[in-house]
């Protein structure tokens, strides 16, 4: 396919990209997906000239409620213009072939001579393999009857910043499989699901479901995991540019390697404070009864499972404090007054508030085992130098599992660049990411649009 001909096929589209990518991207989106097109022709299972899906699952930023859904918290998320792209195909031979830029391609076999092939494999724990594997299996369980696909995908989450590349991977295959095999009849939090179970029980990771909840949904969400098999979701209006600010993400640079038994370190040790007064996760508890055995609580779980319970407690009334501020902020009669900018400024003490939070109590700002390494800190301490000594009302926390990684940061737009700079002095070129709030979340698009192309 010429050049002139990809942008014939996606010209008719600039609405929908400017939706997802906001209006600065659309030239470049245009431009991916027309690779992604002209790839799935060297794509094993991907030959032919039209019939092809078009799907998009986002990243994820995490605003509010560190580490608390794994012990049925609450988690103030929302989707990103940075996100998993992908054609896919049908194909007969129960095969799913899936080639992602930069990334080495993922062949699984779903089925064989002796019938479906859906258990975990050890040999696959820690690889996409496992994820496919998995998600296909949810499926089947569900009575879905999954066969395979050839996808050419690209990602434009990046890898390692807390911004959720693996739960993008996840719900995008979840929504490939659900729309090819399963009448696309699932909603967005039972792809979620899907994903988490394929993660935890494949893959390996005992992760929570807010990532996967986040990327699948769209737009900005608050989600109670009280009831763990239905969690209950908000939606609220959500745009920071809308009040004159700027979010966005610090990438530090630091390693993620070994790190898997400190994030495993965090819901364990919440659950076991739990399980010391007789309940399985701390959303059965309040704060005081946590304070009231405070004494009893050090001896049985040490110092840190304390402190990590009372994180628990207090992030989750953050949550609750930061979703009432968006939704002043949000309601039509404070769109541009007072109410709106006062609503906006409590939000970011809260957002600051969640900062010191993780940093005091949750202890999720360095790896224990090498507290040499500190970017996270240095980060958040050259963040707040920079507000202080510009007199800028900015805000900024750990973004994502922490210990290495990202930070969260909020600046007046005009004071974006000057953050930029100073920030990437210390951290490198392309540390500082912008953010865009996106409305839609993994989704199939531009269905047929290719079987018109010239």
């Amino acid at each position: 396919m010429t050049g002139k001909a990809r942008y014939a096929v996606f010209g008719g589209a600039d609405a929908l990209f400017e939706t997802l990518y906001g209006k600065e991207g659309v030239a470049g989106a245009r431009r991916r997906y027309g690779a992604l097109v002209e790839g799935m022709g060297a794509l094993e299972g991907g030959g032919g000239s039209g019939g092809f899906r078009f799907f998009t699952a986002p990243g994820r930023t995490e605003l509010g409620g560190n580490h608390t859904d794994h012990n049925r918290g609450k988690v103030l998320a929302a989707s990103i213009q940075l996100d998993q792209a992908a054609i896919a195909l049908p194909r007969d031979d129960g095969v799913v072939f899936f080639r992602s830029t930069g990334f080495p391609d993922v062949r699984v076999r779903l089925s064989g001579p002796g019938g479906p092939d859906l258990g975990p494999k050890e040999e696959e724990r820690g690889t996409t393999e496992a994820l496919v594997r998995g998600i296909a299996a949810e499926f089947a369980a569900g009575g879905t009857a999954v066969g395979g696909f050839s996808a050419n995908a690209d990602s434009t989450v990046l890898p390692g910043s807390g911004l959720s590349s693996s739960a993008a991977v996840e719900v995008l295959l979840g929504r490939i499989f659900d729309n090819l095999y399963g009448g696309g009849k699932r909603t967005a939090l039972e792809i979620a699901r899907m994903g988490q179970k394929a993660e935890n029980r494949y893959f390996g990771k005992p992760c929570g479901l807010m990532d996967q909840a986040a990327c699948a949904s769209g737009g900005a969400v608050a989600i109670d995991f009280g009831d763990a098999e239905h969690p209950a979701l908000t939606r609220i209006g959500f745009d920071p540019a809308a009040a004159g600010y700027a979010v966005c993400v610090v990438d530090t640079r630091g390693s993620h390697a070994d790190l898997t038994p400190d994030y495993a370190a965090i819901p364990a040790e919440m659950k076991a404070a739990a399980a010391f007064f007789g309940k399985d996760t701390l959303s059965e508890l309040d704060r005081e009864t946590v304070l009231a055995g405070a004494a009893a609580l050090r001896r049985a779980c040490g110092d840190r499972g304390l402190l990590r319970a009372l994180h628990f407690f207090d992030e989750n009334r953050r949550v609750d404090a930061m979703t009432a501020a968006l939704k002043k902020l949000d309601a039509p009669s404070s769109a541009a007054g007072a109410a709106g900018g006062s609503a906006f400024f409590e939000y970011l003490d809260l957002v600051n508030e969640s900062g010191d939070s993780s940093w005091e109590l949750l202890q999720n700002v360095y790896p224990p085992k090498d507290p040499a390494a500190q970017g996270l800190c240095v980060a958040l301490a050259l963040s707040r130098d920079h507000f202080r000594k510009r007199g800028l009302r900015g805000a900024c926390r750990v973004h994502g599992g922490g210990f290495a990684g990202t930070i969260q940061a909020y600046m007046p737009l005009d004071a974006l660049e000057a953050y930029r700079r100073d920030m990437e002095a210390v951290f490198g070129e392309g540390a500082v990411t912008a953010l865009r709030i996106r409305p839609l979340g993994a989704v199939e698009l531009l269905t047929g649009v290719m079987d018109a192309a010239p």
